[in-house]
């Protein structure tokens, strides 16, 4: 494969060969006029009205895996508060149907990696598609453990059972990731037997569920802040409570047309075992008193486990809980108080006296004023995110359809990140994560995406998009960008520029680095000689060179 050549500040880059560049701005930021493709009609910026394009790019930003010319003009046109709802109506498409449409030797990981990308491409269902993604990662599951490695149909159905209730209710969501089959695998309550002697319950999932699914370490107050006692932050539960929650996850394990011991040690196989939900093997579950979280509970393994579901759920720590983490994964890392408690508040109530409304909750975190401030950046965009951005922006077309991407976490070949595959149930990064020894931490802020951002993942993600972007990306570089918009404004730098962040930052790129992706692009002419090829490849060194400059930029990596 030739390299694609082109160059900034008289640095010759490389695209399939390495190297790249990154331009710093801390410059008031400039808002475009002119965006090829893009409707400019539209002037408020409420939840109800419509919206400016640069206003509509950004909360694409927030709400979907990135704007595209069109989705920019829908937005423009509904406003925020419609798009949400006809959002909420779009049907669901399956990664499990994908997977199965393979079997045998064909049957790997990679192809609820094919499936994902193709979805967070192409999908029209772009909120649920964020929204189920920012779920994978606080009920987290990994390929990267071997008890779920190879079951990859039902690794594709958990992620579209949190697909399937990111707009329900928190409880059903919940109720569904403890009893899917996928998790009991992962965090080992399928086939956790009563205690017996010196044998007691796996404490795994009891001790997660708790931590990191629902109420966390310490009790919040509604705003999110720590509740303390002498100064000192007041645990949420004890040992004591994760022993008592165990027993009430004993008894459960695959799905069958029977429940005997053969079947709950995992013999005679049932076919569709993967996504069916757990059942209940009376023979194995605790008949002890189970007391935890201030509550106790001795009934039949489901009664027990819709006591136990319904105390995490009743609890007051989950609105500020989840609702940060939510917040976090879509707008911010650092939501101000005022923020997490409206929308703990609407977790807590609805407006109809419903708690747990998902659509309740996603509305209050969206269409909040904190959401609509671009005056400061307030998230780093992880890698998957960002790869997204640039598949969307630019219209990529799979030649085989089927988006032949594997893993990408690799933080040297790849973007060193890819879904459903952490190393631990704590997800890629933990929310609380500051880096040390920053201005930062110093200022007790947290940037959780820091956790995997190194010197090799930023060098590793910077030769990956120099690659990507002018020749495409998977294998035999299946997936590749229509940059006909683009090219059409090669003859008007600034044109170019301005449609570029509008896409991928929502207008909100600085006058100081506008102006050099500018020059830069300028300083790319075609040959005197008017060599025909290269004159077509300075053409598109142009539009390769104003992307690339884009997403290598602090302003585009730090999201407002």
């Amino acid at each position: 494969m030739n390299c694609n050549r082109f160059t900034f500040a008289g640095l010759l880059l490389l695209a399939s060969c390495g190297g790249g560049n990154e331009p710093a701005s801390t410059a008031p930021q400039h808002s475009p006029n002119i965006t090829a493709g893009v409707t400019t009609s539209g002037t408020a910026t409420s939840g109800t009205g419509t919206l400016a394009p640069a206003a509509a790019a950004h909360f694409l930003g927030q709400a979907s895996f990135g704007a595209t010319s069109a989705t920019i003009n829908e937005l423009s046109s509904l406003g925020k508060s419609a798009w949400i709802t006809a959002q909420f109506t779009k049907p669901q498409v399956l990664h499990r149907d994908y997977v199965q449409q393979f079997t045998g030797a064909a049957l790997s990981s990679t192809l609820f990696q094919e499936s994902f990308w193709r979805q967070a491409a192409q999908g029209d269902d772009q909120l649920r598609q964020r929204v189920t993604y920012a779920l994978s990662q606080i009920f987290v599951v990994s390929f990267m453990d071997s008890s779920v490695a190879g079951r990859v149909t039902g690794m594709a159905d958990y992620y579209d059972t949190l697909g399937r209730y990111a707009f329900g209710n928190f409880r059903d969501l919940l109720q569904a990731v403890a009893l899917h089959p996928m998790m009991g695998a992962y965090l080992s309550h399928m086939h956790n037997q009563k205690e017996n002697g010196t044998r007691v319950p796996d404490e795994n999932f009891a001790r997660e569920i708790m931590q990191l699914m629902t109420i966390g370490l310490y009790q919040l107050n509604q705003d999110g802040s720590v509740k303390t006692s002498g100064g000192v932050p007041i645990e949420t539960y004890t040992h004591d409570d994760v022993a008592g929650l165990a027993k009430v996850f004993t008894g459960w394990s695959w799905s069958g047309p029977d429940r005997s011991t053969l079947r709950f040690f995992s013999g005679a196989p049932d076919p569709a075992r993967e996504w069916t939900p757990m059942q209940m093997y009376p023979a194995f579950h605790s008949t002890s008193t189970k007391t935890f979280l201030g509550v106790s509970t001795n009934g039949t393994g489901e009664a027990d486990l819709k006591v136990a579901l319904d105390t995490l759920f009743n609890h007051p720590n989950v609105g500020p809980f989840i609702g940060r983490q939510l917040i976090q994964r879509l707008v911010t890392s650092n939501p101000n108080a005022a923020y997490i408690s409206r929308v703990a508040a609407a977790f807590n109530n609805n407006g109809n006296g419903v708690r747990g409304d998902m659509r309740a909750v996603l509305r209050a975190i969206l269409l909040d004023p904190e959401a609509a401030d671009k005056g400061h950046p307030r998230k780093l965009r992880e890698p998957v995110v960002r790869l997204a951005n640039w598949m969307r922006a630019f219209n990529v077309k799979s030649t085989s359809g089927r988006f032949l991407i594997g893993n990408l976490d690799d933080p040297l070949t790849g973007i060193g990140q890819a879904p459903l595959r952490s190393l631990s149930v704590f997800n890629f990064y933990r929310p609380s994560y500051s880096p040390p020894n920053t201005t930062l931490s110093a200022a007790r802020l947290v940037a959780p995406e820091m956790q995997i951002t190194g010197e090799p993942s930023v060098t590793g993600y910077l030769n990956f998009m120099l690659i990507t972007i002018p020749n495409g990306t998977g294998t035999k570089l299946d997936v590749v960008p229509d940059y006909t918009n683009e090219l059409a404004l090669i003859g008007s730098p600034e044109q170019l520029v301005d449609r570029v962040q509008l896409l991928l930052m929502g207008g909100g790129m600085s006058t100081t680095l506008r102006n050099q992706i500018i020059s830069a692009v300028s300083a790319i002419t075609p040959p005197a000689s008017g060599d025909v090829v290269a004159t077509e490849n300075a053409r598109k060194n142009r539009v390769y060179m104003a992307i690339f400059l884009t997403m290598a930029s602090p302003e585009y990596l730090a999201q407002r």
